[in-house]
């Protein structure tokens, strides 16, 4: 069988609890691809290693794999689009949301030992949520992982707001295939809570600040909306 499925985990948008559906649905065939810790690559470094990556995957036969999945640039695999059938898939949250909910991940899973650079410096700084949100590393956040990737090769943005009914629109309309709805990695603490804002000057500032992913958020909102 072909590979079938590119699939990009922006970390925050789910992506743990649809590697579960995938690790379900395709098994063994299922790769996932969390070697290359992007956000915790200086620029430069993870932009040319996935122009590398993306030559030498052009060559490669990726025996018995159907399913690729993880934190990657998917520029590393965009020379497999010539392949027949295959899709690449994505979820995104609200980009101001989602930048909340990483700060507050990294702070709760912080191991001194094992953390990544991006992650300890933070924590050693002692940043706020306005410094994470406005500092320059992480601007943009969804563009930098786009990079060199062009948005209209995705086939599917899927929403993290509306998980459930997303993946089954994925699964019955685009795959086939009957991915069933695990929940992995959820912060307990914010089931009840609309955002983790209550200063919306804050929210707005951040939000002008990362207007490319605002941006994008919306447009795929869009598509979803006009699909339905």
């Amino acid at each position: 069988m072909p590979i079938k499925l590119i699939s990009i985990h922006m970390p925050k948008t789910a992506g743990l609890s649809f590697a579960a559906s995938l690790d379900c649905a395709y098994g063994a065939s299922l790769l996932l691809d969390y070697y290359d810790v992007p956000i915790n690559t200086p620029a430069l470094k993870r932009n040319m290693r996935a122009m590398r990556d993306c030559l030498i995957n052009s060559v490669r036969r990726f025996k018995r794999i159907n399913c690729i999945h993880g934190h990657f640039l998917p520029l590393k695999y965009l020379s497999l689009a010539i392949r027949p059938n295959l899709l690449y898939v994505t979820w995104l949250r609200d980009p101001v949301e989602r930048l909340a909910s990483h700060y507050y991940f990294w702070q709760r899973k912080y191991d001194p030992a094992t953390a990544p650079a991006l992650q300890r410096r933070m924590m050693q700084e002692q940043w706020s949520l306005e410094r994470f949100c406005l500092g320059p590393e992480l601007r943009n956040f969804y563009h930098q992982f786009l990079w060199g990737f062009p948005i209209s090769q995705l086939d599917f943005v899927g929403i993290t707001e509306h998980y459930e009914e997303d993946l089954q629109y994925l699964s019955y309309n685009l795959l086939g295939v009957d991915l069933s709805l695990h929940r992995v990695n959820t912060n307990e603490s914010m089931q009840e809570k609309p955002s983790y804002f209550s200063d919306t000057d804050l929210k707005q500032r951040i939000e002008a600040y990362h207007w490319r992913d605002v941006n994008l958020y919306r447009q795929a909102l869009k598509k979803r909306a006009d699909r339905s």
